[in-house]
């Protein structure tokens, strides 16, 4: 497909890291943003070894590495005892299980790094301030001077391009709400481990944290059930009628209830998700990132999966005739793989939120597994290689 031109709606990580792979295979792509400036989105990021091996090829790992942390493990533990339940070694084991690094970072540290690079790269055309309501084939064409082979949705979980793919899936609401603030590094409790991902588990509801080098400050994000929740990514307290739940944690660690009770300015972020339909129309639409399988981030594999299909559709297309077909086997393979990590989501959710006898089969399960073990259920994960 090399010398055909590429459309692509939205700057996020998705749009971005998909400009930057097909560019990769000589092909032109022209994004569409409609904000003005791109401006700092979300809190922090959990980069792991599948997403690290495609930024990587890109050269945009240097960047981050400069700036992230590599945890040395990530833990599960007890939100009631703080009892340490299960470790996955990470750091230098990262390194050299899965031969790439697991870093976290703030979300705006890699959407920097990625528009820096686009910026340096003579087949990628970023274009702010262009709002694209619906799929127009012909008015986009107008707008980046050329018609389109392919379109590229790359607009989230809320894309207004989905509506035009036949069969596609509607976002709709898990039944949980993310609450996400950040605790300075200075006067952190003890709880707060500066080297490490950890989340603590209770019966319907979670909490993760993990230090963030570039806030100079831990983010945390407490997960709880609610019974709705408003679109958008960041919503205030009181909000349309959400609020942290803090009685959620009421039987939890005396100190990481008084850290919820002093969040400071905590945002909410409605989780909502799409179910398995269509991403492609067949012709030349294509959805890519969350607009096509937004999951809830009880794997954190969002922003990894929109890194993969970045650089699996890029092969795909890049020397491709028919380009429809090339598509659809795109869009057969990746609906596999995602499935298989939407599955892991779910099963993290049900163990994560876990009461009762469940619970306590959960923990005597988890207390007969070393680390290595642990980590070896992640080689699927983690080690997976997509080409680029």
């Amino acid at each position: 497909m090399s010398g055909r031109t590429v459309a692509i709606v939205g700057a996020g990580i998705a749009g971005l890291t998909a400009a930057l792979c097909l560019a990769r295979k000589g092909i032109s792509s022209h994004i569409l943003e409609q904000a003005d400036s791109l401006e700092e989105v979300g809190a922090g990021l959990q980069v792991s070894p599948n997403a690290s091996f495609v930024l990587s090829a890109l050269g945009v790992l240097p960047a981050l590495e400069r700036q992230w942390i590599e945890p040395e493990r990530i833990v599960l533990a007890s939100g009631r005892n703080l009892r340490t339940l299960a470790e996955v070694p990470a750091g230098r084991d990262a390194r050299h299980r899965w031969h790439q690094p697991y870093g976290i970072l703030h979300r705006a540290t890699l959407q920097r790094a990625l528009l820096d690079a686009v910026a340096e790269c003579p087949l990628a055309h970023l274009q702010l301030g262009m709002p694209v309501e619906r799929y127009d084939r012909e008015a986009i064409g107008a707008v980046i001077g050329t018609r389109p082979d392919l379109t590229i949705a790359a607009d989230g979980v809320w894309s207004k391009m989905r509506a035009s793919v036949p069969g596609a899936a509607t976002a709709r609401f898990s039944g949980h709400v993310a609450w996400r603030f950040m605790v300075p590094f200075e006067g952190a409790p003890e709880l707060l481990h500066p080297r490490r991902v950890t989340a603590w588990v209770g019966p319907h509801a979670h909490l993760v944290a993990y230090p963030l080098h570039e806030a100079e400050a831990f983010n945390i994000v407490a997960i709880h059930k609610s019974v709705s929740g408003a679109h958008g990514w960041s919503h205030p307290s009181g909000d349309a009628g959400m609020t942290l739940r803090t009685d959620k944690f009421a039987s939890w660690n005396g100190d990481i209830v008084k850290m919820l009770q002093q969040a400071a300015a905590p945002q909410a972020w409605p989780l909502y998700q799409c179910g398995d339909g269509r991403w492609f129309d067949d012709e030349a639409l294509l959805l890519t990132g969350d607009a096509a399988h937004a999951t809830t981030p009880f794997a954190a594999q969002g922003a990894a999966m929109a890194i993969e299909d970045a650089a699996e559709l890029a092969e795909a297309i890049a020397n491709a005739s028919p380009l429809a077909t090339a598509i659809s086997g795109f869009e057969t393979r990746r609906r596999k793989r995602i499935r298989r990590v939407r599955s892991r989501a779910d099963f993290n959710r049900f163990a994560y939120h876990a009461r009762g006898p469940v619970a306590l089969a959960r923990n005597a399960v988890l207390a007969l597994r070393s680390p290595e073990s642990l980590a070896a259920d992640f080689d699927w994960l983690y080690g997976y290689r997509p080409k680029i």
